[in-house]
């Protein structure tokens, strides 16, 4: 398996923050890492998106609008085939019904190419101006013979803990 911490200049930030509220108990980190409502999964072709999200409640202010989150996704390859990502695109919405759509070229700079049973892992983050929204998407995937195929990412939360019913 392959790492990489995501989001330019912040990276180090970002990834700095996920390990302390990794090395945490979860009400201290802002979400429940591992517990279902954290997290999302989807097979396409045999390539499994999971993603776990967190809020970063030492990045975010409130009073600004500013509500940051984590999230760490994991790209594994369980068919027969390599399969190489190229593009992403995401769409975020955020608790006012405020759609963003990010497209752009591979992952945190990269467009990792994925053997049978081999995986790619990344942490990235955004910014909502509310408490709660969503995010999901699809990675474009490319095979070897050719083929193209669009990878889901299902939908998960992005939520201030104690903000949702």
């Amino acid at each position: 398996m392959r790492k990489r911490w995501g989001i330019g200049a912040r990276r180090g930030q970002i990834s700095a923050a996920w390990s302390a509220c990794h090395a945490s108990e979860p009400v201290a980190c802002g979400a429940a890492f591992g517990q279902r409502e954290a997290v999302s999964e989807a097979v396409t072709k045999g390539i499994r998106v999971t993603v776990e999200s967190v809020f970063l409640p030492e990045r975010s202010s409130p009073r600004k609008g500013q509500y940051w989150f984590a999230y760490r996704v994991r790209i594994e390859n369980e068919g027969a085939h390599a399969a190489q990502l190229k593009t992403r695109h995401w769409i975020i919405t955020d608790g006012n019904g405020k759609v963003q759509e990010v497209r752009g070229e591979g992952v945190v700079g990269e467009q990792p190419l994925l053997a049978k049973g081999e995986s790619f892992e990344y942490t990235s983050g955004c910014v909502l101006e509310t408490p709660h929204g969503t995010m999901h998407g699809t990675y474009q995937m490319v095979r070897p013979d050719g083929e193209q195929f669009d990878a889901t990412i299902a939908p998960f939360l992005l939520a201030v803990p104690n903000t949702m019913n």
